[in-house]
């Protein structure tokens, strides 16, 4: 059974002044960005440039096929919404409780870390919902590149929202990552 010195030992460890704490943050925005709900971005872009006529375009019918596919995905009942919230909050408040009173450098970062993330999950549930009753509008009669246009137009302003999101998060990480570089220059 592991001690709870050596776990403690673990969530101690250097997060800020290691390469690979700025890697992951990096690689995770990165990734996050180059993706709305699972639809690649050059789907979306490729449904921005939508012309209204009588035909219908062949973008808009692409970016409705790829939210049929990954929208069901993003369905999560109340039942699993409350153990997902539960789970989370519980989750970062051990973290946050680790990091910002007893001072645990790597809870910090895991905080620092995750709870943009969480703010972006919610993000995406929220965006999915809406995305659904653009697509249930299509399948009962709407024109599909009305449909298509608003798809796009919705998750352009999520792609925003995310690169706003992954900037504010990175200057917070940095910031405080740099401050406590300054007043822990030996680590602890």
């Amino acid at each position: 059974m592991p001690r709870p010195e050596g776990i403690l030992a673990l969530l101690d460890s250097r997060s800020f002044s290691s390469i690979w704490f700025w890697v992951i943050l990096t690689l995770a925005w990165t990734m996050a960005g180059r993706r709305v709900l699972g639809v690649p971005w050059d789907v979306v872009a490729g449904a921005g440039r939508i012309t209204s006529g009588p035909k219908d375009d062949p973008a808009a019918i692409n970016l409705l096929d790829w939210l049929s596919l990954t929208l069901p995905r993003w369905r999560i009942d109340s039942r699993e919404g409350a153990i997902l919230l539960g789970m989370g909050s519980f989750l970062l408040t051990t973290l946050a409780t680790l990091g910002f009173v007893y001072g645990l450098e790597m809870a910090q970062a895991l905080v620092l870390l995750i709870l943009p993330f969480a703010l972006l999950f919610a993000l995406d549930l929220r965006l999915a919902r809406r995305l659904r009753q653009v697509l249930a509008q299509a399948e009962v009669g709407q024109p599909v590149n009305e449909a298509g246009a608003e798809a796009a137009r919705l998750m352009r302003r999520h792609r925003v929202l995310i690169l706003g999101l992954s900037i504010l998060s990175v200057a917070v990480a940095a910031f405080y990552g740099a401050i406590w570089m300054i007043t822990h220059p030996f680590g602890f």
